[in-house]
C-alpha cells in the first residue's frame, strides 16, 4: 500500500513539475522564448489553449497557464512584432481539444 501511495505521490509531483506555466516578459533579454502570436491556425507551430487554473496546465502539448509571477514559470515567453524575430509561431485556439503541436521540430523549445 506504502508502495502505490508512494509512486502516486511520486507521479502527480513529476506532473507537477513539467506543467507548462508560462509568463510573459516585458523584455526581449528576459525571455527563454520568443514568441509570435500569427493570424492563422495553418501558419502556427503550436497551436495555444489558455487555461483558468494552474493544475489544466498540460506537459508541452499547448495548454498553457499563465503565471502572475516570472519564478512561478516553467519558461518565460516575450512576444515579439514581427514573424522573422521569433522563435517560435503561436495560434490561440478557443477549444482546449484543439491545441497541440503542428511543427514537432520545435517541442524542444518549452522543454
Amino acid at each position: 500500500m506504502k508502495k502505490i501511495l508512494f509512486s502516486s505521490v511520486l507521479l502527480f509531483s513529476a506532473y507537477k513539475i513539467n506543467a507548462q506555466k508560462v509568463y510573459s516578459v516585458d523584455y526581449e533579454n528576459q525571455a527563454d522564448v520568443k514568441v509570435f502570436v500569427v493570424q492563422y491556425e495553418n501558419q502556427a507551430d503550436l497551436k495555444v489553449y489558455k487555461v483558468k487554473y494552474e493544475n489544466q496546465a498540460g506537459f508541452n502539448d499547448g495548454k498553457w497557464y499563465f503565471t502572475q509571477y516570472a519564478n512561478q514559470a516553467k519558461k518565460k515567453i516575450y512576444f515579439v512584432k514581427y514573424e522573422n524575430q521569433a522563435d517560435l509561431k503561436v495560434y490561440f485556439v478557443n477549444y482546449e481539444n484543439q491545441a497541440g503541436w503542428r511543427n514537432a521540430s520545435k517541442k524542444a523549445l518549452l522543454y
